[in-house]
């Protein structure tokens, strides 16, 4: 998914409740996947690196306590179900959405223009 070469890096949600998407950056640092969300207008919600696994045509992001930050725009819904490590799933919709969901919450996303 992310070895496209039209692939995007950056991605906005158009599933929020409360008119301020989440903004997420795909990249990669020091040879793994790293994520970045940030909530607008409200700062970071979280940013995390991990392994990449292959489950079925999704990909996973397993990560552990030590690679994940969370910010100030974290509730504590995601502070509680987030702080331990978990996984982000990366599933691909159509050629431009993408849903990423973990434990507690998921999102559906279009590249940004």
């Amino acid at each position: 998914m992310t070895g496209e070469p039209a692939f995007p890096l950056k991605w906005t949600e158009t599933t929020m409740g409360d008119g301020k998407p989440l903004l997420v950056s795909i990249s990669e640092r020091q040879g793994v996947l790293a994520l970045e969300f940030t909530k607008t207008r409200e700062g970071l919600w979280a940013e995390s690196t991990g392994v990449i696994c292959l489950s079925g045509v999704d990909l996973e992001i397993v990560f552990s306590r030590e690679q994940i930050r969370l910010g100030p725009a974290a509730n504590w819904l995601m502070r509680q179900s987030l702080g331990q490590g978990g996984t982000f799933r990366i599933s691909r919709l159509a050629a431009d959405r993408l849903r990423i969901a973990t434990v507690g919450w998921n999102g559906h996303f279009v590249p940004m223009k």
